[in-house]
């Protein structure tokens, strides 16, 4: 259906769509239009959403369909015929996924195809004065009604309650995002085949770097009911942030007024804040807590649903990095290099980590060539089972999730701990370097 194209980077670009019979084909970029001004209901232009969804396609029976190969099929394909794929697919049965930051990316491909569309967002009662103002202008903009949904009133009354407004500051953001974000999202799932989210490999690394184009959701179900019964379309898994950026731009859409103060990824406003030039964007959420943590519960596609799952899970998986480059450590060698200072012959670099732990297999490559990289470099690359040795690790070094790295350096007592979730190769090079001194 699609054809043509404005190149816009690497897998960014604006495709034509081939509109029905009788109505011209166009490819130009709405960049004329003033400011919050809505488009020209016109033959050149597609479509808009809203009242037009009765004519669109039922949804396909997607159990017929082998997701797994459709993935691998549309995984070199453009944002714009993944979005295409998914709408003439599930029609008025698949709702697009806006929080009110850069994913309006999503409604502009939508937009583009010239298909009928639906957009859902979540409102948590604590998002920012600059989202919801986003929200009107891009309800104007399309000339469109986003499909808003809410937390439970009493769910909310409750928490609120009884641990006050700023709980997540002290027992972590899990529980109110269940209220708030996850519940809510599950109810309004329940009635779709099928949604659309602006997941990107490139915004969590060692946590979202399996994100296919398109899947089966993991966690949440759909209408039908039961495992396998919703699908998940994730167009700008292959973009980077600078794409969707360059694409935004040259499209001219509405976007959030705090990308323009610092802010990258946007959430809640107490969960929020600016990141620092070099910071990797996800730094900018849930900053109290541990790096390992930041998913909240939208997309944490390896949720364990019992305690024989987990056993199950933690007895199936194969140990990682069991090649030499990285030494494994016993828990009496890293107790005695913990309290043995003067018995370090080197500084040493430990991941505590668990084989089943889906970040810990996310990070396996690059902890494998880091260890390749320092070899012969007077840092020693360890690794310390740590599920199996859970109170040890959580005595010692105060172990709250997996994986969690540290450092023992050479002369000084105790360790340090890595602070930051980017867990690529550079970023845990640089640390290491920093605080041995360029051994």
């Amino acid at each position: 259906m699609l054809s043509q194209a404005i190149s816009l980077g690497p897998r960014a670009s604006l495709d034509v769509v081939a509109r029905p019979a009788g109505v011209r084909r166009v490819a130009r970029p709405h960049t004329g239009r003033r400011a919050g001004h809505p488009r020209r209901q016109t033959l050149e232009s597609p479509p808009r959403a809203g009242a037009t969804l009765e004519a669109s396609t039922t949804a396909a029976p997607a159990k017929d369909i082998d997701w797994a190969q459709t993935a691998k099929d549309l995984d070199s394909k453009s944002p714009l015929e993944i979005m295409d794929h998914a709408l003439a697919t599930f029609g008025d049965t698949i709702g697009i996924a806006w929080s009110g930051a850069e994913d309006v990316a999503l409604v502009e491909y939508a937009h583009l195809t010239g298909r009928p569309y639906r957009v859902f967002s979540l409102d948590t009662g604590r998002l920012n004065p600059e989202t919801y103002r986003v929200f009107a202008a891009v309800e104007k903009h399309y000339g469109i009604k986003i499909e808003y949904t809410f937390p439970d009133a009493q769910e909310t009354m409750d928490l609120v309650r009884d641990k006050g407004l700023f709980s997540f500051y002290e027992d972590g953001h899990g529980e109110c995002c269940r209220v708030r974000k996850v519940r809510p999202l599950r109810r309004q799932l329940a009635g779709l085949g099928a949604w659309v989210t602006g997941q990107r490999k490139d915004q969590s690394p060692g946590t979202r770097q399996a994100v296919p184009v398109v899947q089966v959701d993991p966690v949440f179900e759909g209408a039908s009911g039961g495992p396998g019964s919703l699908i998940k379309y994730n167009p700008l898994s292959n973009m980077t942030s600078t794409e969707v950026w360059n694409f935004l731009r040259v499209m001219g859409v509405p976007t959030n007024a705090l990308h323009g103060a610092g802010y990258v990824s946007i959430g809640c406003e107490p969960c929020t804040r600016p990141v620092l030039p070099g910071q990797h964007e996800r730094e900018g959420r849930w900053w109290w807590e541990d790096a390992a943590a930041k998913e909240c519960g939208l997309h944490s596609g390896n949720v364990v649903r019992s305690a024989e799952e987990q056993a199950a899970r933690e007895a199936a998986a194969a140990d990682l990095w069991q090649s030499g480059d990285v030494a494994a450590l016993s828990k009496e060698q890293l107790s005695a290099a913990l309290e043995d200072v003067a018995g370090r012959g080197e500084p040493t670099l430990v991941v505590l980590y668990a084989p089943w732990c889906p970040f810990c297999q996310a990070m396996e490559p690059a902890y494998a060539e880091l260890a390749r990289q320092l070899a012969g470099s007077g840092v020693k690359v360890a690794k310390f089972q740590a599920d199996v040795e859970r109170e040890f690790a959580a005595t010692k070094f105060g172990l709250e999730t997996f994986p969690t790295i540290v450092l023992l350096p050479q002369k000084t007592p105790g360790f340090i701990k890595y602070p930051s979730e980017r867990r690529e190769v550079d970023s845990l090079k640089m640390w290491v370097k920093a605080l041995t001194g360029g051994q």
